[in-house]
Parts: structure tokens; C-alpha cells; sequence
């Protein structure tokens, strides 16, 4: 009797600690002409159903074959190729940022210097209608690698936030340090400012809930949150200041913007929405009497702020019309932009007039 009661208990015990040991790890699928594999997370407060999580999968591995096949037609996904930025594709059952946001798709940084992964979200792809749909699926993922390039290009930080400076411990730098760093130092020196004195987020928030361009086109979306924009400029502009620093051809060609964003002349470079504004760049110079004092050596500068108005276009008849195609200022690569921010500091930063320029813009522009 005692055994025929033990057998189905212990059966029953062998049966729960079968399924309370941990998840074996999931192998990847490839994807025909790419490093990176597809791989599928289940999560174990939620999971994905099987038959969804084998369309969800087939779908996705279809989708970068298509884009695979187009790939000279988008060209940030090209660049993500070339450049080996993508460590892997994990569809989770949802995908939820650190703060509880659910997003449809999301570009996390990994341990790995210079390499994403793209979540997608697997409950979102059955939702908006992408399950065995793998032509309307494609165009959307190519949509996420301008988030790839930007998230591998650049360090995680305060995205999005108003930097609170520390002045005296801002690593500002003389020209002629500068003259002597390398392209590698002169990034290091970058980031650190961006910790400590250049602010890279319009205080006004200008840009809050506001649509945002796809890059290349006139195209507006809206975001996915009220600062989704904010973040993405951020990132945007963060990003085309690394380029201005270390690329050779800015200090061959803008030696002036390089400097002057390296020894503390520079302390705001921002996108803006300003309506009431029709310029497309403006560079504002602090008064005599709202100097600042930074560094270690306590050197006093009249900084300046470069604002980029987003949905403002360069004329026929502007310098760097052609390199912009006409874009508005938002919907500029971070290559682009990176050029129209270099000539404006290039050009304006020393040459500007002071309180004229003050004056003509202080009544109605965000200071």
C-alpha cells in the first residue's frame, strides 16, 4: 500500500523539480548573410505562445532577408553592416525599457564596446499586424537603425535630462593641448564635457512630445512617449559632436569648431523647435556679465550656445545646401549634421557680434 502511494508521490515531486530548473539557453537562429542570429527570450512571468513565437521568429528572419537583399536601399542599415554594430535580434514577450515603458522595439547597449541588440516585441508584432508579414515588417526594422548606429556611436549617459554642471571639475583644455591629442584623446575629453559642461537638451522643452523626422525625409512621426524626440536628438547631436572631434576631415577643414568644443567656448549645442524663428542655425554668446569661471585654474569664459532649429531648411543660395539636400535640420544623419554644426561654430563663434545678436534675439527666442 505505502509503495503504491510513494510512486505517484515521488513521480509528482520529479515532475516540479523538472520544471523549476532554470530555462536551458536558447540557441539562435541565422539569418543567410549576416553575423548576428535571432534568438527568442522567454520570459518566465510571461511567455510567448509557441505557435507565436515560431511566426514571430520565421517572420523577423524573413524581414532582415528582405532587407538583406535591398540593402543598398537603406543605407543606416548598410552602415550597421559594414560596420559589424548589431551583437544579436532577441524577441522577447514584451519589451519594456528601466522604466516600465513598453515599446514595440528597443536598442539596448550591451557589455561589448561599440555593439547593440535590437528587442522586438513579440506581443507588439501580433498586435500591429506584422506576424507572417515579413514585406511590412522590413521597412520598419531598417526604421530602428538609425538607433543602432546612434546607441553603438555613443556611451550610455543621461539621455534626455538637463545636465547639472560642474564647473570646476569640467576638463576644459588650452589650444595648445589640444594641437598635441589625438583623435582617440580628443573624444575622451568630449565625453567627459558632456558629463560636466555641455548641455546637449533644450531647457525649454521645446522638443516634448513633438514629432519626430525620419531621417533622410520630410516625413514626421509621432513619438512613442512625450520625450521620445528629446532623447533622439540628444543622441543625434551627442553623436555629431564625437564625429566633429575625431573625424580628421574637421580638423583639417573646422580646426576652430574642434577647439572651441574642447577648451570651453562651446557649453550648449542643442536641437530646438523655435516657430517664431526662420533661421536654421544661430550661435548666442554669453554677455560680459554672465561669464562663467571653469576649470581647474578658474579660467573666465563668455561660452557660447549653438541652437539648431529641427524643422527649418538651408536655402538654395547657403553653404552646405547640397551636402543637406534640403532637409530640415531634423531629419539630418548625424554625418550631416555634424557639418552644419561645424560651420556654424566655424564660421560665427568669434566673428559674431555680440550684443547686436543678443538684442535681436532676446524678446521672443528661448535664450
Amino acid at each position: 500500500m505505502m509503495r503504491h502511494i510513494l510512486k505517484p508521490l515521488y513521480l509528482a515531486l520529479c515532475f516540479v523539480a523538472l520544471f523549476a530548473l532554470p530555462a536551458p539557453a536558447q540557441e539562435g537562429r541565422a539569418i543567410p548573410g549576416v553575423s548576428f542570429q535571432v534568438f527568442l527570450d522567454q520570459d518566465r512571468e510571461e511567455t510567448i505562445p509557441r505557435n507565436l513565437a515560431n511566426d514571430a521568429v520565421e517572420t523577423v528572419i524573413k524581414a532582415f532577408g528582405i532587407l538583406i537583399r535591398d540593402r543598398a536601399q537603406h543605407k543606416r542599415f548598410d552602415q550597421a553592416l559594414t560596420n559589424d554594430l548589431l551583437q544579436r535580434v532577441v524577441i522577447e514577450p514584451r519589451v519594456l525599457n528601466r522604466d516600465g515603458k513598453e515599446f514595440p522595439f528597443l536598442v539596448a547597449r550591451t557589455k561589448q564596446k561599440g555593439k547593440v541588440k535590437l528587442l522586438i516585441n513579440a506581443m507588439r508584432l501580433q498586435e500591429n499586424g506584422y506576424l507572417r508579414q515579413p514585406e511590412s515588417l522590413a521597412p520598419r526594422l531598417a526604421k530602428e537603425f538609425q538607433w543602432v548606429i546612434s546607441k553603438a556611436a555613443t556611451k550610455s549617459a543621461r539621455r534626455g535630462r538637463l545636465l547639472k554642471r560642474d564647473l570646476p571639475r569640467a576638463p576644459i583644455a588650452t589650444n595648445a593641448q589640444i594641437k598635441k591629442m589625438s583623435p582617440e584623446e580628443r573624444t575622451k575629453v568630449l565625453h567627459a564635457l558632456l558629463d560636466t559642461y555641455i548641455q546637449t537638451v533644450d531647457a525649454y522643452g521645446s522638443l516634448v512630445d513633438q514629432p519626430h523626422y525620419e531621417m533622410g525625409t520630410t516625413t514626421l512621426t509621432k513619438p512613442e512617449h512625450v520625450d521620445s524626440t528629446v532623447k533622439l536628438y540628444d543622441i543625434r547631436v551627442r553623436h555629431s559632436l564625437r564625429l566633429i572631434v575625431s573625424d580628421p576631415y574637421f580638423w583639417e577643414n573646422a580646426q576652430k569648431a574642434v577647439r572651441s568644443l574642447l577648451n570651453g567656448k562651446v557649453w550648449h549645442v542643442l536641437m530646438a523647435r523655435i516657430d517664431e524663428r526662420d533661421w536654421t542655425t544661430r550661435t548666442r554668446v554669453a554677455p560680459e556679465d554672465k561669464a562663467v569661471t571653469v576649470g581647474e585654474r578658474g579660467r573666465t569664459i563668455q561660452p557660447a550656445k549653438v541652437l539648431v532649429n529641427y524643422h527649418r531648411s538651408l536655402e538654395p543660395q547657403e553653404a552646405l545646401y547640397r551636402e543637406t539636400q534640403g532637409l530640415p535640420m531634423g531629419a539630418l544623419s548625424a554625418e550631416q549634421l555634424a557639418k552644419v554644426i561645424a560651420w556654424e561654430i566655424q564660421s560665427q563663434i568669434t566673428e559674431k557680434s555680440l550684443r547686436g545678436h543678443v538684442a535681436q534675439d532676446e524678446q521672443t527666442a528661448p535664450e
